[in-house]
Formats: C-alpha cells, sequence, structure tokens
C-alpha cells in the first residue's frame, strides 16, 4: 500500500506515471487518492465503524476537479473522518441526506400522500388543499426537519376569515403527518398539540319554498347544462360535484334511480338516490325523450365552461345575476 502526502505535483506525477491504485496519505490517516487505468483520479476515505474488529468501508468524496482539489478534498475528509469518531458513519450520513432532498422533500412526499388516499372526494380535497395551501410554504423542505412553526406559517399564510378552509387544511396536513409516522419517515407529527381550527358557524339562513320556486323557473334561462344542473340540484338534493359529473349508466328511469358508487360520494359510501318526477322531466329534457342514453356523461365538457358554476363565476351565457339575485326575506 503506497504512501506519501496526497498533493497536486504527487498527483500530476501519478498520472504522468501510468501509475494506477491507491495513495493513502501519511499525514491524515484514511484520507486516499485512487487512480484508475484511463488516468482519472478520485479522493477516498477508508474508515471502520466499532473498532478493528469491523468491516473496512470506502467513501469516495469525489473525482479530481472542481470543487475537489488535493486540498478541498483534504478538508472534506477531515469532516468525514471527525464523523466516524462520532460514531455517524458518512455512507449511511449520505443516503439519509440525499433520501431528504427528494424522498422526504415535502413537495414529493406530499404527492406520494395524495396518490395513497383513497376516496375521489377526499382524494379531490387532499390534492387541493396541498396545491394551494402547503406546498408553496413549504416546497421542498425536507420532512423531518418540519417543526410546528412550519406548520404555523401555512395556517398564518391563510385568510382569517377562510374558517372552513383551515379546518380542511388541518385535517389533510394531520392526516399526511401522521401517515409519514405509520410509515417510520419520522418519529413524531409536529402538529402534535395543535388545537383544531374552529367549526364553521353553522347556516342561519336557507331559501325558503317561494325562493326555490323563483330559483326554478329562472334556471331555464340560464346556459343549457347549468340550467339543468341547478334544477337537478334542487330536485334530489344532492352536492354539485355528484350532478355536474353524473354519467347516464349511473341512472336508471325505470327504476326511477340515481346510483353512485363510493368514488363519487363524500363518504366514500355508495349510495342509492330515488328520482321524483320533477328530477325524471329534468333527465327526459337532456336526453331528449324517455330513452336514456345507457352511457357517456349527462353533462358532456364540451357544453360546459371551464369554470364551475358558481356566484363568483357564472357562465357568459348564463343568466345575468342580478335577475338570479334573491333577496332575504322580510323580518
Amino acid at each position: 500500500m503506497a504512501t506519501g502526502k496526497i498533493t497536486k505535483r504527487t498527483l500530476d506525477a501519478l498520472q504522468a506515471g501510468a501509475v494506477t491504485g491507491f495513495l493513502w496519505d501519511d499525514e491524515l490517516k484514511g484520507f486516499g487518492l485512487k487512480i484508475t487505468a484511463g488516468g482519472s483520479a478520485s479522493y477516498v476515505v477508508q474508515y471502520r465503524m466499532g473498532g478493528r474488529e469491523a468491516k473496512t468501508r470506502r467513501y469516495t468524496i469525489g473525482g479530481h476537479g472542481s470543487p475537489w482539489t488535493p486540498f478541498t478534498a483534504r478538508e472534506e475528509a477531515t469532516r468525514l473522518l471527525r464523523l466516524v469518531a462520532q460514531g455517524i458513519d458518512p455512507v449511511e450520513s449520505d443516503k439519509q441526506r440525499r433520501r431528504e432532498a427528494v424522498d422526504l422533500a415535502f413537495s414529493n412526499y406530499a404527492d406520494r400522500f395524495a396518490a395513497d388516499c383513497k376516496g375521489k372526494g377526499w382524494s379531490t380535497l387532499v390534492t387541493r388543499s396541498l396545491h394551494l395551501h402547503v406546498k408553496p410554504v413549504l416546497r421542498d423542505k425536507a420532512l423531518p426537519t418540519i417543526t410546528r412553526i412550519d406548520v404555523v406559517a401555512v395556517f398564518d399564510r391563510m385568510p382569517a376569515d377562510q374558517a372552513a378552509n383551515r379546518r380542511n387544511v388541518f385535517a389533510v396536513l394531520r392526516r399526511l403527518f401522521r401517515w409519514a409516522v405509520s410509515r417510520g419517515d419520522i418519529d413524531r407529527s409536529p402538529m402534535e398539540g395543535m388545537e383544531t381550527p374552529k367549526a364553521v358557524k353553522p347556516r342561519e339562513r336557507w331559501l325558503s319554498d317561494s325562493e326555490l320556486a323563483r330559483v326554478w323557473v329562472q334556471a331555464s334561462e340560464c346556459h343549457r347544462c347549468f340550467g339543468h344542473i341547478v334544477r337537478l340540484l334542487i330536485a334530489t338534493g344532492q352536492r354539485r360535484e355528484e350532478i355536474g359529473g353524473l354519467h347516464w349508466h349511473e341512472l336508471s328511469r325505470s327504476e326511477r334511480e340515481m346510483r353512485l358508487s363510493g368514488d363519487r360520494t363524500k363518504n366514500g359510501e355508495p349510495t342509492t338516490i330515488p328520482l321524483n318526477d320533477l328530477a325524471i322531466s329534468e333527465l327526459d329534457s337532456v336526453a331528449g325523450g324517455e330513452k336514456w342514453p345507457s352511457r357517456g356523461r349527462v353533462f358532456s365538457a364540451a357544453s360546459i365552461s371551464s369554470k364551475p358554476a358558481s356566484s363568483k363565476n357564472p357562465p357568459r351565457s348564463s343568466l345575468n345575476r342580478s335577475r338570479m339575485m334573491v333577496p332575504p326575506a322580510s323580518t
């Protein structure tokens, strides 16, 4: 085993003489220079974890060239050998550092968590919450390094009046960190001890029967799809996403039923909804008669605006908002 001080002059001499093998530094034990038959050079550290009985391990610092020179490589070798003296394996430490930089980077980890979520409603909520509110704050921060202060920063960024969103994001993050603990990726959740955001104040007013009747009448003047959707929402009492995403195979005119699978409901459970005369009549209108298609979307993407039907983003062809506004009930 050749020994000598690893310097630029020594390196040049070894490469010029076409020498192959290792040169171990005689000043810093464990620091070495490897020369290949092709003339390339790299710096290494050799060490044992646990005394002479332990197996020798070798860590490659890097090939000669920026940033590694005999001087910078010696400094790095000194740092690595100091870790060994503290009982830290540089190889395992490097693996963990790389894992944190890629696999445990929050943005990547959040995507894997979202992909593991079951139920269309919950999965959609998770993806939306992480994309809009969490990733812009935590970005690629390594999961094990995330603290309660980092989590609080997520909620500090959210408008105070978004009570429902704050509770949703809290639920998503709490589940994500519990999932990480169960997988052994972190030891404990940074959200332990955090109080759940206050519940949304229950609504104090609903549309009266007469107001619903007015909406029903005016809905016919909306966009050809949105008008039908609004009326079916009134007739069935189902959620907007469930009606807007209806497929004909989920409907039966003969049995007067709507059957939604678990991935189409908020609670993840399949459900059957009876269709009354109003719903049947509206679906007849959509189908163009009493014979309904057996497949395909009830409201096709081609005929629906890319923006959701809401009071904030009505389609251009919909009825003027002022005509759809329902005044508060008189007291």
